[in-house]
């Protein structure tokens, strides 16, 4: 019995030790800067260097990029920082 004891608490201290579940999150980004066709060529290959980025579609018709990224391994601040690091500076759409 004890030994079953050991292993629940074992078990409930691992999984307490997880990361919070992940989610997949969808981004609309303003990138005033692009002046081109080619422009969101290199906006799309800045943002897919980040981690957990999972799809980038930009537009230079709609000056944005529409960026799907798990949110456990990206975030917003370093989406905007790639794109800047780009030559791009761009910042979130409410």
């Amino acid at each position: 019995m004890k030994r079953l004891r050991r292993t629940f608490l074992f078990a409930g201290l691992a999984l307490a030790s997880l990361p919070a579940f992940a989610e997949v999150k969808t981004v609309t980004l303003s990138v005033p800067g692009m002046t081109c066709d080619l422009c969101p060529i290199t906006i799309k290959k800045a943002i897919s260097k980040v981690p957990g980025v999972i799809n980038v579609e930009a537009s230079y018709e709609k000056l944005q990029a529409v960026v799907t990224y798990d949110d456990a391994k990206a975030s917003v601040e370093a989406l905007t920082k790639a794109t800047a690091n780009a030559g791009y500076p761009s910042t979130p759409r409410q």
